[in-house]
């Protein structure tokens, strides 16, 4: 492979950033040890239930993009969308040349024949699945994505099993990367206080 043909390659990864957690930051910075090029926005999942509004989030996911300080790693907002679909059109007119890779975490691999129009998704992108601990991807659901067209990567990535979900809901300030822990503690996010 030619250095021109791999610096086309770029990572994109839309999170719901509810908050950000370790298993972002390390997904991030994981990616950006295989792609010359990783791209990151903060999208309403229409699978969720967010707590904090768009804005907030996308605010989070910029102080961890600017901590990481990666040339290769940008913050385009512009891709947020909550249908895979409208994204990966707008990441085609950004970079008409770029072989794209979509990126999603283990967890949400059954996820993807249910999305709008998961077929023209598929088409259009690869799908690069990071393994989270806990949420292995069986062989079936490899034959189902590649019988839809998938053109699937197995990222040789482990990502902790950290969840957004269980900072919401027990304030556990562990899972969260210590470039954002100040925001969310003197804005009062999800309950998080200076005085826990």
């Amino acid at each position: 492979m030619s250095d021109e043909t791999k610096n086309r390659k770029i990572a994109l990864l839309g999170t719901s950033a509810d908050p950000p957690t370790c298993g972002h930051q390390a997904l991030l910075q994981g990616l950006l040890t295989l792609f010359p090029r990783v791209a990151t926005w903060a999208s309403n999942n229409p699978m969720k239930e967010h707590k904090a509004n768009l804005v907030k989030r996308h605010e989070m996911l910029k102080v961890l993009v600017d901590w990481i300080s990666h040339p290769g790693l940008e913050l385009v907002q512009d891709l947020s969308s909550p249908l895979a679909l409208i994204t990966l059109k707008k990441a085609k007119i950004l970079w008409p040349n770029a072989e794209l890779t979509f990126v999603i975490g283990s967890d949400l691999t059954n996820q993807i024949p249910t999305w709008v129009k998961a077929k023209e998704v598929l088409n259009i992108a690869r799908i690069g699945i990071a393994p989270r601990q806990g949420w292995p991807v069986s062989k079936q659901q490899l034959e189902t994505l590649q019988s839809l067209g998938g053109r699937i990567d197995i990222l040789p990535l482990q990502i902790p099993a950290t969840a957004s979900s269980m900072i919401r809901e027990e304030s556990n300030t562990s899972d969260i990367p210590i470039a954002i822990l100040p925001m969310l503690l003197e804005q009062n996010l999800y309950g998080l206080t200076t005085n826990k």
